[in-house]
């Protein structure tokens, strides 16, 4: 977006957000607004994560000072009405991410990352979802400075182009009911500097203690077989930036890529499921636009949504051959 001045995030641009919001969120972000043609002062961060499962505990939190996003973290899924809350101030969180098994927990909690211990699919069944965040200090940590939550899989691609980037995780997931996910806007524009796989839980915590960040979902999910995951780094530097993001399918696919000089993720994103192995594929240079943004895409509908707000979505299954569910790897440049 075109600005006479530099300005790292405008909340109030974010208009699909605003219209989202109630009254008192629409005062805060006019506030922000007010302020937000400046660099980021120590106190704009996002310091602090809670959720509360009932009325009890939103009080306990408002008496803390931390802000509501008052969208139910369990909407159309029954169950407890589940919010996220946040609070400013000068540590920053840097990273954001979901379990929803023990191994996850296990890594995440021998990386160093914080829990808040209350289940985000509490009263609906489904997967036990818990929120993570930890406030890392190294070259692959931005600190965040703005969250949200949509529960509109449809519409939420429009947010890509106002600077905000999605934790993967459906937060509904396996309960049924809303698309919904957490969106992050960082203190600066950052970029994917590099790519990785993972098919065992073991090395989660070197991944973690590298810097990556951890598409929270599995790309063998329903097929059995390993659990497969993707990981990627992020970069304020556009020098460094991936240029380029393909996968395949078949080995067809694997010579093309190869002979066009792409880098090869070496772990078979379908590991033990049977059915066609699938590889990422990656270059660091050529014409193309840095990429700002990857994930996972599991909602039919939004797979035709994303590229009418400039997202691009790889048409190529990663559970081709085999019972999973359809997954597609989306891509914004």
């Amino acid at each position: 977006m075109t600005h006479s001045i530099s300005v790292p995030y405008i909340y109030a641009a974010d208009l699909w957000s605003v219209q989202q919001t109630s009254a008192h969120q629409l005062t805060s972000y006019c506030l922000s607004f007010a302020v937000s043609t400046h660099e980021p002062t120590m106190s704009s961060y996002i310091s602090e994560l809670d959720v509360s499962l009932n009325e009890d505990e939103e009080r306990d939190l408002l008496k803390r000072g931390f802000d509501k996003i008052n969208i139910d973290l369990n909407k159309g899924s029954g169950g407890n009405f589940i919010y996220l809350w946040y609070k400013h101030g000068s540590v920053p969180i840097t990273k954001v991410q979901v379990s929803f098994n023990d191994e996850m927990v296990h890594s995440l909690n021998n990386a160093g990352y914080t829990q808040i211990p209350r289940d985000l699919n509490a009263g609906a069944g489904g997967s036990f979802l818990y929120l993570w965040f930890c406030k890392g200090s190294g070259e692959f940590d931005t600190p965040i400075v703005d969250i949200s939550v949509t529960a509109d899989g449809n519409h939420e691609a429009e947010k890509f182009g106002f600077g905000w980037q999605r934790v993967a995780c459906d937060l509904n997931r396996e309960a049924g009911g809303n698309w919904i996910h957490v969106w992050l806007k960082r203190e600066k524009q950052t970029y994917i500097c590099d790519v990785a796989a993972s098919d065992s839980y073991g090395s989660d915590i070197v991944y973690f203690k590298n810097g990556y960040i951890r598409v929270d979902e599995d790309t063998n999910r329903g097929a059995g077989g390993a659990s497969v995951f993707i990981w990627f780094r992020q970069t304020t530097d556009p020098k460094k930036a991936l240029k380029d993001l393909q996968v395949s399918i078949n080995d067809d696919q694997c010579r093309e890529y190869q002979q066009q000089d792409y880098q090869q993720v070496d772990v078979d994103l379908s590991k033990g499921a049977g059915g066609n192995t699938v590889f990422l594929w990656y270059k660091k240079e050529g014409s193309n636009p840095q990429i700002k943004a990857i994930g996972l895409l599991l909602n039919k509908d939004a797979v035709k949504e994303y590229p009418k707000s400039g997202v691009s979505v790889i048409q190529k299954n990663l559970n081709e051959g085999h019972k999973g569910n359809v997954e597609y790897l989306y891509v914004y440049q």
